[in-house]
């Protein structure tokens, strides 16, 4: 029997304010490949759905009435779920900007963006890409050029890296959650997160971003 493709991208709105969510309701349900699961006005609401439902992305706003939307990226990308996170927020300085990327979120876009460019965040998102909003990627750029003269001679050499950690660094870099590295590498989901913290642990690295710069500089992907 052949296998009926997915067609639809499963979608988890959190948003505080009734009216935000109304609006990216209507505009997201204009989408055949987009099917809206559930909302949720809290962080804490967002983990719970977020773990009942495994959307494929939870569009996250950052300023929420009990946990923030960066500290429920955190929790969950920490419990290993395979959503994967779009920051969509009124903050455009630098604080949120890179305190969300390191929480794990894999797009980052502002509320004055055009429809289109949400709509554009979720594809690539949901293809295993990183979107920032064009007028932040200066921002990440600007971070990445300051620190390279800053890295620590330790994390210059992946010799002490086995091959099977130096590819699952490269799948990281590139977007991958724990469940999809563990699917085409034919491991466990907990093999890979014992691969990722040891490989983490030899390169002194700290954060996913920490790991794409990395990644970057080793020109084992394209920036």
């Amino acid at each position: 029997m052949q296998k009926t493709a997915k067609t639809q991208i499963c979608l988890l709105l959190v948003d505080d304010h009734e009216v935000v969510r109304t609006g990216l309701r209507m505009l997201l349900e204009s989408q055949s490949d987009l099917k809206i699961v559930a909302e949720a006005s809290s962080g804490q609401q967002a983990l719970e759905l977020a773990k009942q439902l495994t959307p494929d992305i939870i569009i996250m706003d950052i300023t929420l009435p009990d946990i923030s939307g960066i500290e429920a990226t955190r929790q969950i990308i920490q419990a290993g779920l395979p959503s994967k996170i779009i920051a969509l927020t009124i903050h455009e300085d630098e604080q949120f900007f890179f305190e969300m990327l390191q929480a794990g979120a894999s797009g980052y876009v502002p509320k004055r963006a055009a429809p289109s460019d949400l709509l554009s965040a979720i594809h690539s998102v949901h293809n295993g890409e990183v979107y920032i909003y064009p007028n932040l990627t200066k921002l990440l750029v600007n971070d990445f050029l300051s620190h390279l003269s800053e890295e620590p001679a330790s994390k210059e050499t992946m010799d002490d890296l086995t091959s099977r950690e130096h590819e699952i660094l490269v799948a990281l870099a590139n977007g991958e959650t724990n469940d999809e590295i563990a699917d085409h590498l034919s491991i466990s989901k907990h093999t890979v997160a014992r691969h990722r913290e040891n490989l983490m642990r030899k390169l002194e690295l700290h954060s996913r971003s920490e790991l794409v710069k990395y990644a970057i500089r080793k020109g084992l992907i394209n920036p």
